[in-house]
């Protein structure tokens, strides 16, 4: 296991320094212009793939990379979404998908998810992504399609609606192949259009 200490101290000692006046900065300023909403996976990480510095992102990882529909009630995702769309006025939404995603591979083999209940209950929120695959067990057109589902979930934010409508937001949905580290880029155009009506 990575030894999290020396990866602070490393931090502290090498990192930190040479970045000293960008962090000076970022304590009284938080500006980023991208909302990054990515898988929970370890294996993708935002800051790396898009070759960010701190304070350029904010990010917001769920498993399956899934985002609820709007609803009344206490829920951290809609606030992270809103805080970033509403107060902090970021210009591009991006919802990434990636290769060999557990929570797609789950639901596209139809594992038992009886031992993990809180799991079987939050990929739900994948539902209308596996109906519209259509090859059941095709995890790469699942992945696919759960990235356009969710950014039609993510439509349902009040702040994001007025965002499309007042086209202060751009929505981008990608896919990143953890193998070769390419990115797709999903066409949304015309589904953020639709969208926003």
């Amino acid at each position: 296991m990575h030894d999290l200490a020396k990866g602070i101290a490393h931090f502290q000692q090498d990192v930190f320094p040479a970045k000293q006046e960008l962090f000076a900065h970022l304590a009284t300023h938080h500006t980023p212009q991208t909302l990054f909403i990515g898988c929970s996976d370890a294996r993708v990480v935002p800051e790396l793939i898009t070759g960010c510095e701190p304070g350029e992102l904010f990010v917001i990882r769920t498993a399956g990379n899934l985002v609820p529909a709007h609803a009344l009630g206490a829920d951290g995702v809609a606030a992270s979404i809103e805080y970033a769309v509403a107060v902090l006025g970021v210009r591009d939404i991006v919802v990434c998908g990636h290769s060999g995603c557990g929570a797609m591979t789950a639901l596209a083999h139809g594992q038992d998810l009886s031992g993990a209940p809180a799991v079987a209950d939050w990929l739900r929120l994948a539902d209308a992504a596996v109906a519209r695959t259509a090859t059941p067990g095709d995890v790469p057109a699942l992945v696919r399609q759960n990235v356009l589902a969710q950014l039609a979930s993510l439509a349902t934010h009040p702040s994001v609606a007025r965002a499309l409508a007042e086209q202060r937001v751009t929505l981008r949905g990608w896919v990143f192949d953890i193998a070769t580290g390419g990115v797709e880029e999903l066409q949304v155009t015309g589904a953020a259009a639709a969208l926003a009506a």
